[in-house]
């Protein structure tokens, strides 16, 4: 029954404030309840029914305006009142990849491809839990002063799951890496922080996007606007759908379709991929939001179609929910009842259409009593707490991956009379943090430099390039800087002056004249020892840094956003939890581009380790640590039934000399399968922590969809044998970690 009374309850622990913060929210979000009682609002009743009962009461002026206002900018947001029925405004417009997009000052995390290096599903649900809370502390507060419009809102545009296909794709930074099955696990995880373990509310919503097969390019040597991705249906399932498939199983309660025509129809009109496999086979009951001026694009840019009436039938027949545009004033859902009158549409399927937008109102608690709901008690006080800071400081450190440290350079355990801090990252406040991120406040945030200073008692900086082009280089800088110093540290990178959605990079050369730099800054060390550290997303030619014997050390360190400066001192120094690097790289890292194919070519043969040709300059999965690990024995089954996961049993040690952590990692290989599958496909994963001389004993599961094969038509798990390798590293690799790998197989039968 709906409630015009409040239940307002101030418990002894509850502070003054805390009581009027709550008086004052209820107050705010039922001063007009005094409508009448309508089932939709009635607590008692299934999801569906008030769902039904709401939407039964539209116009379908008002379901076209819901529809069509899923944009930024005034115009295109937020989904307008109803006031008739007291349904107050509605923001979809909220980005949260890794904090609360351009919303104020918020706790800012690691970029995502940084928090796929962690190989931790406990860092990812931790970033994504806290990044909820503030979305929804924020959320809270604007609802309490009326206030709605862009990243207003409490459903996230977020995360990103596409596949890193290509070295130089711009967005290659906001994604989990170049593998499915990493990528799957990571999403799953995400949607279940973000949205919180409430049985009956979510604390904000999840939108896994861009759906679908949409990895680069941005703008070279095409536009995403019009490129249409040309793909065979064995790589469709094999690699651009597992991903988006794990993190519907997960609940996200949204995917976004992506800009790019897929096979040669539009994303966001496409039938097969919305409705046939998204809500056919996958049982998808949520909403899929168009990416922003997706739809009008279809028009614009692929000359698809040539009219709005007709590209609203498309969209919404196709399953499109909701029109993000850019602040159009008339956007193309508003031809959407002229599509009905012209027999284009039914209002059948617009009424189905408009169901999910207001479930996932009603899953966030906009239409209940608002005592019910205990994501409305959260406050602003939570945005960049002492607890959200510190696990950005430990996601910074779990994300980094020591790819080179020439006899055992690193850690350092003494201070220095003098150190060097060369290069356009060393103290760059704005590349640091990488796109879409939180706007952390300076209070929070270190550079390189900022920690790098704690080394030593005096620190030269040199910056040698103004910015990450380094067009303008001034070697001047970097010598006098470098000279008669103890240890040298080089700060290389591309930040999002370089990389990011809309921008590809034209190489994987290091920008400008940053390796003149590194070079002079070996040149003129003397005999100190270089230190390379680089910030970036996409690789980058460090093939002279990685053979040269001058540079000691190298640690890729991606974006680690506001904690980077407290977070490269602790692992450089191996000072605390956490500070022995583990992390491990998501991406193959090609030694050059040309070593994988063009960027317009959709096929995967020859990317990513599944199918790569060659040797990398550093595999998927690689990375160093300051301890060293031995796998001392694995037990399974030797026979699995149809349809069973197969329970990996994994020993393994800590010889040291440093307490730390080890990815385990579970490669599987085809071996009787005469379907053309990868030759290896990661399917499982365990960051562990071992102390020195400690030996540890865990089980890790490979789950029957990861044995399947794809037929052509179907997934099939197949009798036949399989061989598992077992380790901290993808096997076979000529540049590899100093741990043992085991191998053992297993049979399928039925």
């Amino acid at each position: 029954m709906f409630r015009t009374r409040s239940s307002f309850r101030c418990k002894v622990f509850w502070s003054v404030t805390q009581c009027v913060l709550y008086i004052s929210f209820l107050l705010s979000s039922w001063s007009c309840s005094a409508e009448t009682d309508y089932p939709f609002r009635n607590t008692s009743l299934s999801w569906d029914t008030r769902v039904n009962d709401l939407v039964d009461r539209l116009t379908l002026k008002e379901i076209m305006l819901q529809m069509s206002k899923g944009g930024s900018g005034p115009n295109a947001g937020p989904a307008p009142h109803i006031p008739r029925l007291g349904i107050g405004p509605y923001s979809w417009n909220t980005e949260c990849l890794r904090g609360d997009v351009s919303a104020g000052n918020a706790t800012s995390f690691p970029q995502a491809l940084g928090l796929a290096a962690t190989f931790s599903t406990d860092v990812i649900h931790d970033v994504a839990e806290a990044t909820g809370v503030e979305v929804r502390a924020k959320y809270n507060d604007y609802r309490k002063h009326k206030q709605y419009g862009d990243h207003k809102g409490a459903s996230c545009f977020s995360p990103v799951i596409n596949i890193m296909r290509h070295p130089l794709w711009g967005r290659n930074q906001e994604t989990y890496g170049e593998d499915p099955f990493l990528s799957g696990v990571m999403a799953a995880h995400f949607v279940k922080g973000l949205q919180g373990q409430n049985p009956t509310y979510i604390r904000a919503s999840a939108g896994c996007k861009h759906f679908d097969v949409h990895g680069g390019p941005d703008n070279i040597p095409v536009s995403r606007f019009s490129f249409d991705a040309q793909v065979s249906e064995r790589d469709w399932r094999l690699t651009f759908l597992p991903a988006f498939k794990r993190c519907v199983e997960a609940g996200t309660f949204s995917l976004m379709c992506s800009y790019n025509r897929l096979n040669g129809i539009p994303a966001c009109g496409n039938k097969r991929l919305l409705t046939d496999i998204l809500r056919k086979e996958w049982g998808f009951k949520g909403y899929v939001v168009s990416d922003q001026e997706a739809i009008e694009n279809i028009i614009n840019f692929h000359h698809y179609l040539n009219n709005t009436v007709d590209t609203v039938a498309l969209c919404v027949n196709a399953g499109c929910n909701l029109e993000l545009s850019t602040n159009e004033a008339i956007p193309v859902y508003f031809s959407m009842i002229d599509a009905i009158r012209s027999g284009k549409l039914t209002e059948k399927v617009v009424r189905a259409r408009v169901k999910p937008l207001f479930y996932t109102r009603m899953r966030l608690g906009e239409f209940d009593p608002p005592d019910l709901n205990p994501y409305n008690f959260l406050g602003l006080s939570n945005i960049q707490s002492a607890n959200h800071r510190m696990k950005s400081l430990e996601a910074a450190m779990k994300s980094f991956v020591l790819l080179k440290n020439v006899n055992n350079l690193l850690p350092f355990h003494k201070s220095f009379q003098k150190i060097a801090v060369v290069g356009p990252m060393a103290n760059n406040l704005d590349q640091l943090f990488g796109d879409y991120s939180a706007d952390a406040s300076r209070q929070y945030t270190t550079t390189p430099l900022d920690g790098l200073k704690h080394l030593a008692q005096i620190t030269n900086y040199g910056q040698g390039c103004p910015d990450n082009r380094c067009v303008h280089y001034n070697a001047t800088q970097v010598k006098t800087a470098v000279a008669n110093t103890e240890v040298v540290f080089v700060c290389l990178g591309t930040g999002q002056e370089l990389e990011k959605e809309g921008n590809d990079r034209i190489s994987m050369d290091l920008p400008g004249h940053q390796l003149q730099l590194m070079k002079d800054a070996v040149r003129f060390a003397g005999n100190a020892p270089v230190i390379l550290l680089l910030f970036n997303a996409g690789p980058l030619n460090i093939s002279w840094a990685e053979q040269s014997g001058c540079v000691g050390a190298i640690l890729e360190c991606f974006f680690p956003a506001q904690a980077a400066g407290e977070a490269i001192f602790s692992v450089l120094t191996s000072n605390g939890e956490n500070s022995n690097p583990a992390g491990r790289l998501p991406f193959t890292w090609p030694m050059y581009d040309n070593q994988v194919p063009f960027i317009s070519n959709y096929s995967m043969e020859g990317r990513t380790y599944r199918y790569f040709k060659g040797d990398p300059l550093y595999p998927f999965g690689f990375g160093l640590s300051y301890s060293k690990f031995h796998y001392y024995d694995a037990w399974l089954s030797p026979y699995i039934s149809a349809g069973k996961p197969a329970r990996v049993k994994v020993e393994v040690g800590n010889s040291g000399p440093y307490d730390g952590d080890e990815v385990i990692q579970i490669y599987l290989e085809w071996i009787t399968t005469k379907m053309p599958m990868p030759r290896l496909q990661l399917v499982a994963f365990r960051r562990v922590f071992i102390k020195v001389n400690d030996t540890v004993t865990y089980t890790l599961e490979i789950q029957p969809s990861d044995m399947a094969v794809w037929t052509g038509s179907a997934f099939v798990i197949e009798q036949g044998t399989m061989r598992i390798y077992i380790g901290g590293q993808q096997p076979n690799q000529k540049m590899s970690v100093p741990s043992n790998i085991l191998v053992r197989e297993f049979h399928i039968a039925n």
